[in-house]
């Protein structure tokens, strides 16, 4: 039995679609692969947890799982903001653990393709790390950051992370 190659031209996958949680903080608008997610909740209480990190805002009870809460306001430097009704946790797999990240609003599902994806700029002014960012999506009149979350913590951090948890 003879099978035969499909020759499929590099354009194609380039061109392939994928789909964004959009979300903002401080006015500026992010995105993360929906596969990411795992749910999106309100806020709730917020257990302290003492000798960690200052952008860990604490833990949260979820359906009987201990999930380690992140202030990516306090990650990325930015100013403090009082949680309101928009305000979510994004509750998301990174590197195998279950963690949440407080957003001051999800936006949207948005579909891209990969070609619309361009590298993040050398210089990066707001306070994230460079290699968290997985690149800039230029959409109409709107910029968009995609974030890469299994880049923004070290082995260390997340070590600390499933021990909190």
């Amino acid at each position: 039995m003879q099978t035969t190659a499909l020759k499929v031209k590099s354009e194609e996958y380039a061109g392939e679609l994928i789909q964004l949680v959009s979300f903002n903080l401080e006015n500026e608008e992010y995105g993360i692969n929906v596969l990411m997610v795992r749910e999106i909740i309100r806020m709730l209480n917020i257990t302290r947890v003492p000798n960690t990190p200052h952008y860990v805002e604490g833990v949260i009870n979820l359906r009987g799982k201990v999930i380690p809460i992140i202030s990516l306001r306090r990650k990325f430097d930015l100013p403090e903001a009082e949680y309101d009704k928009r305000t979510r946790i994004m509750v998301m797999e990174v590197v195998g653990e279950m963690m949440g990240f407080i957003v001051d609003e999800v936006s949207e599902v948005i579909r891209i393709s990969e070609k619309e994806i361009q590298p993040p700029p050398p210089v990066v002014s707001s306070g994230i790390d460079q290699e968290c960012m997985a690149g800039v999506i230029n959409q109409a009149e709107r910029l968009l950051v995609l974030l890469d979350l299994e880049r923004m913590f070290t082995a260390d951090e997340r070590k600390l992370f499933s021990s909190v948890a």
